[in-house]
């Protein structure tokens, strides 16, 4: 089951029609403001969850009677942000595949923060990144082989966690073989695809994959 968030960061609305089109997602959760964005398309989610205190309430007002529509308000004293408990509730739901858009903004440390809740779903081999019309992130803990996507430019891969060892990239302009990307080290910035499949091996640690348009 394929299931999208929608949450309060920096969103291209046509970016976000195109790809609801393209995927056919099962499931919309909006994560607090990122309902704004959705009553902009006129996109009715499944599910609405937040603390509601960036959402603009004359909005909200519109979906509070709809009983097709699970509306879940949160404290605003909470442990988890708006966007991790948007998460959680997507796997919760049984979802096989998740993305998030809006999850990239202005606040660095909202956007540094969901790039790290997607080690949850990564622990429960969930398939999950996060999307903007500029790129796509995603955690890689294992081997694995990805296809050549034209309109991505570069591919990055950073880690994780303190060391990401093991580290071998076949079908790549910069191959490793057997690498250790330690914090603190750029040697993993803006590679490049060279054939149709390449292969990311790991063996210990996590790494971050940015596939990125420009």
């Amino acid at each position: 089951m394929k299931t999208i968030i929608v949450t309060g960061g920096n969103i291209n609305k046509d970016f976000l029609e195109q790809t609801l089109l393209n995927y056919k997602y099962d499931n919309i959760i909006a994560s607090d403001k990122g309902l704004e964005i959705l009553d902009k398309c006129n996109i009715k989610p499944n599910y609405i969850i937040g603390d509601f205190d960036s959402l603009n309430k004359n909005i909200l007002k519109k979906y509070l009677n709809d009983k097709t529509i699970k509306i879940i308000e949160l404290n605003p004293e909470k442990d988890y942000t708006d966007t991790h408990m948007a998460l959680k509730l997507a796997i919760d739901i049984k979802s096989t595949k998740i993305s998030i858009i809006g999850a990239i903004g202005s606040r660095i440390d909202h956007t540094l923060a969901n790039i790290n809740i997607l080690k949850e779903t990564l622990e429960k081999n969930i398939e999950c990144n996060i999307l903007n019309e500029n790129n796509k992130i995603t955690l890689v803990n294992k081997d694995i082989t990805i296809e050549k996507e034209e309109e991505y430019k570069y591919i990055s891969l950073l880690p994780l966690t303190t060391n990401a060892t093991g580290v071998t990239l076949q079908g790549f302009k910069y191959p490793l073989f057997n690498a250790t990307l330690q914090i603190g080290e750029s040697i993993g910035v803006s590679n490049e695809q060279i054939e149709d499949k390449s292969t990311i091996k790991v063996k210990d640690g996590i790494l971050i994959l940015i596939k990125s348009k420009d």
